[in-house]
């Protein structure tokens, strides 16, 4: 009989969920046709998460929705996966999501 050998393991892909990877302040910005209950669909993708927003900003331009969300403690990865979850609402026309305190970083480093 063959001796036995060890099995070479693959290496394991990072988890983007855990909770020790590193968190971000994520700014939401997003333009939506004007409906009634647009928001309470926007928020409560944040409030199926147990999270709760540091700032919502709602502007309505004619017949668009201007709405910006600001949420400490999420992971990259996470924030990007409740944008597109956003993307998906019907009536929604575009998400754009920014890490705030790196475009905060570059607003200064322009400045100076």
């Amino acid at each position: 009989m063959p001796p036995i050998e060890a099995v070479a393991t693959a290496p394991t892909r990072t988890d983007v969920w855990h909770s020790a990877n590193a968190h971000c302040r994520a700014h939401y910005h997003l333009l939506a046709e004007v409906e009634p209950d647009l928001l309470c669909r926007a928020l409560n993708l944040f409030a199926l998460q147990g999270l709760t927003p540091q700032q919502v900003h709602v502007e309505r331009h004619d017949d668009l929705l201007s709405l910006e969300v600001v949420l400490d403690g999420l992971s990259w990865h996470r924030a990007q996966v409740i944008a597109e979850k956003l993307r998906n609402l019907i009536s929604v026309c575009s998400v754009d999501l920014q890490d705030a305190d790196i475009a905060r970083v570059e607003a200064v480093q322009a400045a100076g």
